[in-house]
């Protein structure tokens, strides 16, 4: 199963108006867009039908978090609002999360490539049990959307299709993910550049990892910047 990244207003996520690299690629050969394609409502349903929902769902989570944020939970859900997409794929994210947990428990010895079940790994298991005070909890944690605002915790709460997921934050993740890289590759920003611009060859979890690592970097810089909500669609 693919695994896309979204940077936008969910309007037009759930609107089903955009594309994943994947989608975008089969149109400019001219092919049908996949079945499937626009998940959670189609195409057919306007923005102007859903945005109202989105807007309701964002106030009552706001008021849900409360203080827990200093500025208010606020960003363009218009049809103008920018939106960016991109393809880490399920190997990609996955291996970027193992990383992540291997990284902060380092006496443990990291798998050379990715297991289907990965989910269960016991550097993950660590890392996610209750108690454990993790570095990169908005990575490890079974985040699926962030929100384009700042604040510690992670969360669980209904999205805007009613649907229970982890929630975390844009400006959060991205911190950690500086903090990882700092304390794992050290890499500058012209070789994470260059590791996003095609899926490595060599499937390890740390070429992967690298992969994902530099998407989820640019996603969430374009996300910070434009004041937008960051999701997995999958």
């Amino acid at each position: 199963m693919a695994l896309d990244v979204y940077v936008g207003p969910l309007t037009r996520y759930y609107a089903g108006a955009w594309e994943s690299v994947a989608e975008t690629a089969a149109r400019k050969r001219g092919a049908p867009r996949p079945a499937g394609a626009g998940k959670a409502t189609g195409t057919a349903r306007s923005q102007d039908r859903i945005r109202p929902k989105v807007l309701a769902w964002r106030a009552m989570l706001a008021k849900a978090l409360g203080e827990r944020i200093e500025i208010p939970l606020d960003w363009d859900e218009s049809e103008a609002a920018a939106w960016f997409t991109a393809r880490p794929g399920w190997d990609g994210f996955g291996s970027l999360v193992l990383w992540a947990a291997y990284a902060e428990n380092p006496s443990l010895r990291m798998p050379a490539v990715l297991a289907e079940d990965w989910d269960d790994d016991i550097a993950l298991a660590r890392s996610t049990a209750e108690g454990f005070r993790s570095r990169y909890s908005h990575l490890v944690r079974n985040v699926e959307l962030w929100l384009p605002v700042a604040f510690e915790i992670t969360f669980e709460g209904e999205d805007v299709a009613g649907s229970r997921v982890v929630m975390g934050s844009v400006a959060t993740l991205r911190r950690q993910l500086a903090d990882l890289n700092a304390a794992t590759w050290k890499a500058p920003a012209v070789d994470i550049s260059a590791w996003g611009r095609v899926p490595p060859e060599e499937r390890t979890v740390e070429r992967c990892a690298r992969y994902a690592f530099a998407i989820l970097s640019d996603l969430s810089r374009r996300a910070e910047a434009e004041r937008l909500p960051m999701k997995l669609d999958h």
